[in-house]
Parts: C-alpha cells; structure tokens; sequence
C-alpha cells in the first residue's frame, strides 16, 4: 500500500474513504475478477449473476446516496470526498464503478425539470432503479459529444434516435448502439436523442424514459476486450410513446447540457482512473519485493526501482490533477477544458501504468492468475469511453 498523504479529512470524511475502500477490496475486486473471466456476456447479467449482489452491497454500504451523504459539506469538501470515493472504486474494479455510477444518472435529469412527478418517480420513491446514459448511436460515437465543432450543427448528419412531438407525447424511433452502460440492464434510461434534424446534434433534447414502455427492445451485451462486469448494450425504441413532460431538456439547452455533463463526466473518469493506475503500482511495487531473480528480490535491482518510481510519479501528477479539477469545478464555474485534461490524462496514465506494471510481472503478468492484464484491458477501454481521448482533445483545445 503507497503511503497515505490525505491531508485535512474529517473523521466523517475519513471514515467514509475506509468504507468505499473496503467495499472496493471486500466486494469489487472479487466480484469484478470472476465476472470478467466468464465467456459469455450474458451471464454477467444473468440472474444468478454476482453482479446483483454488487448492487446490493453498495445500497447497504450507503455509498449509493453520495448527495444525501455529503448534504451538510461545503462544495470543497463533498467535491473531495466524491473525488477519494470514486478513486477507490476504480481501484476496487473500474468496470463496476462506471456502472454503479451511471445507475444513477437518470436522477440528474429528473431534478434537472423540476418537474414534481418526476422527482418524486426518480429520485424519492425509493425504487432501485437502475438507470442509464444513452447517448451513442450506430452511426456516432463521440462525435455526438464535440459541441465546440462545426459538424455539431450539420444537418445533413443524420442521427439514428429521433424523438418527435405528437400533441401532448413525443414518439421515439431509432436506437442507441452497443455501448450504452448499463444497456441491458437500464430500467430507465437518460436518453440524448434529435428533436429538430434540421440543427444536426445541436436540435438534440434529453428525455427520462422508462424502459418498460412498448415499443422498447434490446440487443445482446456487447463482448469486450475489458471492463468486462460493465454491461453494454443496444436499446431499440419502435414507436416509444412518452408523455412530453419526460422531455427535460430540448434544442435551446442541449448543447449546453451536454458541454456540462461531459465536464462532470470526464472529471469522474479521471478521479476513477487513478484508482486503477492506483492499483496498478501497487501490485507492481508488492511483486518487485518479493519475485527473486538473480538472487535478490527484483525490486533491488536499479532497472525496476526506476520504472516503479517513474509509475509512482505518473500515478501521483494524475491524482494531483484530477483533484484539482474536481475542486475547481465544484467551487467555480466548470470548466471542460480541465475535466477533459483530467480525463485524458488520468486515463492515458492508467494505461501506461498497468503496461509497465506488466513488464515487471514479465511473463506472469501475460496470465490471468495474475491481475496486471485485467488492469490494463480496463485502462485501454478508458481512453475510448465518455468521449474517445482523441476527440476530446478536439474540444479541450477549442477552448483554449
């Protein structure tokens, strides 16, 4: 374990940290490993799935309610204490952490209306919903998400979701692609959908939609090279009839929504994803004190000692980044251009961390008796999701 340098936490604070920490060792770590080896995708989310019981714990846990939980902080502190939860979740299994964390993103936009019975439907009922972002499409991926670039506006770009008003309802046709989190599984879905094809992306608007309507349909979960316990899928709406007060965001706001929860978002990427870079040296720094190769422990031979400290610099510039960002954020107007330096970052670092941790496994670390290849087919996945890395940059450097 690197030492602990958290400087200032609370008791409340700290004891909260032990708790997403133990819930990460206790329950993700062992659940996230046996999911990611099964063969089929199906069974992930099967009802015998281990992948319940991880909701379940969670819930128990209370880390389920972070607003409730950090109601009575200041900006500064809950920003804090969400950053260190949700680091230690990427350390537990980041995979599982994305899709507990967007099991609740539907409740953003139900106390984003403002409207009463959608409030009380989402977010106080009590219900476990299980909520989704679906926002991909077959044709676009992050493409859908540039708001800073000119193909925005494009109306000869045609989405695959349109969602179209019908007197007192919106009908929706189309679907969503293979990489919807928690496609699968959704009961209600946050869906970023076209109002008006003649803006392109711009015309978009943002709906609450059950996912238990007629007309609504899935595809099977996608099988990937990592982060394997988070499910994805298709969803496919035929006719989808929604009353239109489920629409909570139309054309005149979209592009600003979506500037504002791809910042949030790709700031929680980042904050995560030094918890697997996190992880990454961690193992790396415990096999190099106790693998012997010529004679000695390899952590003493002064080729591994430079690697390891050269991971613990990069893994301590991600966290100092991706903590100041988050605070930034929390306490100021956001800014995207730093959640998405957070999140290329921290991720581009997740990545070069865990390779590097698998050099020093050497061949062991080729094996799944190991955990340093799991770590890296997860942190490669983390620079195409939420926005691929390259595109991102695209719209981090329009704002410069």
């Amino acid at each position: 374990m690197i030492t602990d340098i958290e400087v200032g936490l609370s008791d409340t604070e700290r004891a909260i940290r032990d708790r997403a920490h133990q819930f990460a060792k206790d329950v993700m770590r062992p659940i996230g490993t046996q999911l990611d080896q099964l063969h089929d995708p199906q069974d992930v989310i099967s009802s015998g799935s281990l992948l319940w019981e991880v909701f379940k714990k969670y819930r128990e846990a209370g880390l389920s309610d972070m607003e409730s939980v950090t109601a009575e902080m200041s900006p500064f502190e809950r920003a804090r204490l969400r950053a260190i939860v949700s680091e230690e979740m990427g350390w537990g299994d980041s995979g599982l952490a994305i899709s507990l964390s967007v099991s609740n993103f539907h409740k953003t936009f139900a106390m984003m209306s403002g409207r009463q019975a959608l409030v009380d439907r989402y977010v106080r009922s009590g219900k476990d919903e299980i909520g989704c972002w679906a926002v991909t499409e077959p044709d676009h991926g992050s493409d859908t998400l540039t708001v800073t670039e000119p193909h925005f506006r494009d109306p000869k770009i045609r989405a695959n979701c349109i969602a179209t008003r019908d007197g007192d309802d919106y009908i929706i046709r189309g679907q969503k692609s293979a990489w919807v989190s928690n496609g699968s599984i959704a009961t209600v879905a946050a869906l970023f959908c076209t109002i008006d094809p003649s803006q392109g992306f711009h015309g978009g608007g943002v709906a609450v939609v059950p996912l238990d309507l007629p007309g609504v349909s899935r595809g099977k979960p996608t099988d990937k090279l990592g982060q394997r316990a988070l499910n994805q899928g298709e969803i496919f709406f035929d006719e989808v009839r929604i009353p239109a007060e489920y629409m909570v965001v139309g054309c005149e706001a979209y592009g600003a929504v979506v500037e504002q929860i791809l910042t949030g978002a790709n700031a929680g990427m980042g904050t995560c994803f030094v918890g697997v870079a996190r992880a990454a040296l961690e193992h790396a720094v415990d096999y190099a004190k106790n693998r012997v190769q010529g004679g000695v422990p390899i952590m003493e031979h002064q080729s591994v000692k430079a690697r390891i400290f050269k991971m613990f610099t990069q893994v301590e510039a991600a966290r100092s980044l991706s903590r100041r960002v988050a605070h930034y954020n929390a306490t100021n107007p956001p800014l995207i251009q730093y959640s998405i330096a957070s999140k290329v970052y921290s991720t581009t670092t997740a990545f070069e961390v865990a390779s590097q941790a698998l050099q020093i496994f050497g061949g062991n670390g080729l094996t799944r008796a190991f955990p340093i290849e799991k770590l890296m087919r997860d942190a490669r996945a983390s620079m195409i999701e939420d926005g691929c890395n390259d595109i991102l940059s695209l719209v981090g450097a329009s704002r410069l």
